[in-house]
């Protein structure tokens, strides 16, 4: 596909603003949709905007500039979204607003007044999966459902077989496993997947799912208590603090560095091959949170070890890593190592605004009830 005419909402966010210099540089002219949730922008313009873009600073749940943000496009790329699975638990309109709502209202609009797109990209998550894949060794694969409260009281992290009881060892995630969201937030992000593929099917809009796993990488909002992992431990370590690990830390995940994101965005514009799918953006390597933590302590040259807090919180998910065969086969390759990735946000953080606000979110997690010992 040639260079395009094209929408980014969320675009001045933390993925959006590489999709956007990603774009930019290779020739399409590009508007972005923003907001500026004050939760990660803090009331303020970010530095790093790309100044060859154009931008309206509205919601897209505004409808009057629905017109105006989408006059002359030929592709969108969808990223605008609120982000905090602990958050969603309690503040359940605003996200569902945000997420499912404003995506509805925009599809609405663009099928009512029959704006013809080249494709329509989504921003899925890795989170509408729940729990990822295991294998038993008696019984095989399974995907399990949400662990059970009462062994997670008795500190049982990891998930038992439902034939046999025994522990199981994950295994990569498909995008053949079903889905199981264990947050609000996930169930939005499962709303934004379907509608615009159930839309794009019916109205002959090329769509194309992405399901991106933990993202990380310079831009992210280290003052933002609700955001991923790795931000909230630099403003933890920033602060001359500890990152708190839930559990025992030995929880996996598949952390995937911002510019892989940001080119496999390009490639499902690209390729018309793609539309209609949902496809995992990740690694295919699961990685500890201690490890990430320990990493990143020591990348900032601070001797600061986690601390182990033994606790869980409602919702989350033991381990979740992606299998990535099915974009790869479109030609995606995972460029960035995770050691080098830590790097390049550990030199982003260095500088960067970075207020600790763990302990308001997790009093606000105990608070309701969120938080088990």
């Amino acid at each position: 596909m040639g260079l395009m005419r094209i929408l980014v909402t969320g675009g001045a966010g933390f993925i959006g603003s590489h999709v956007v210099d990603a774009l930019v540089q290779r020739g399409d002219r590009v508007r972005v949709l923003d907001n500026l949730q004050p939760q990660v922008h803090r009331g303020k313009k970010p530095g790093y905007l790309n100044p060859k873009a154009e931008y309206l600073f509205e919601d897209l749940l505004n409808q009057a500039v629905l017109p105006r943000a989408i006059e002359g496009m030929e592709a969108v790329v969808h990223l605008a979204a609120l982000v905090g699975v602990g958050q969603s638990m309690y503040e359940i309109t605003r996200y569902m607003e945000g997420n499912t709502l404003a995506t509805a209202r925009f599809l609405e609009f663009l099928v009512q007044h029959q704006h013809p797109l080249k494709k329509l990209v989504v921003a899925s998550s890795m989170s509408i999966y729940g729990e990822g894949l295991y294998r038993c060794a008696k019984h095989g694969e399974t995907a399990p459902s949400t662990r059970d409260p009462a062994r997670l009281a008795q500190h049982g992290w990891e998930v038992p077989c439902p034939h046999c009881g025994k522990e199981m060892e994950p295994i990569a995630t498909s995008e053949e496993k079903r889905l199981q969201p264990t947050s609000v937030y996930a169930t939005s992000k499962r709303d934004q997947e379907e509608l615009c593929l159930t839309v794009g099917q019916a109205y002959g809009i090329p769509s194309v799912a992405l399901r991106f796993f933990n993202v990380y990488g310079p831009r992210q909002a280290l003052s933002n208590p609700y955001t991923g992992a790795c931000a909230i431990f630099s403003s933890r370590l920033r602060n001359g603090k500890p990152p708190v690990l839930y559990e025992d830390g030995h929880q996996t995940r598949d952390f995937i560095h911002v510019s892989d994101i940001a080119q496999a965005v390009l490639l499902a514009l690209d390729n018309p091959k793609m539309a209609g799918q949902a496809l995992n953006v990740g690694t295919g390597r699961a990685v500890s949170i201690r490890e990430v933590a320990e990493a990143l302590a020591q990348a900032y040259g601070v001797q600061i070890a986690p601390t182990i807090a033994d606790r869980f919180r409602a919702g989350d998910i033991r381990h979740c890593f992606s299998d990535i065969r099915r974009i790869s086969a479109f030609g995606f390759r995972p460029r960035v190592p995770l050691q080098e990735g830590l790097k390049d946000l550990v030199r982003w953080g260095a500088a960067a605004e970075a207020e600790d606000l763990f302990e308001t979110a997790e009093r606000e997690l105990a608070q309701r009830r969120l938080l088990g010992d």
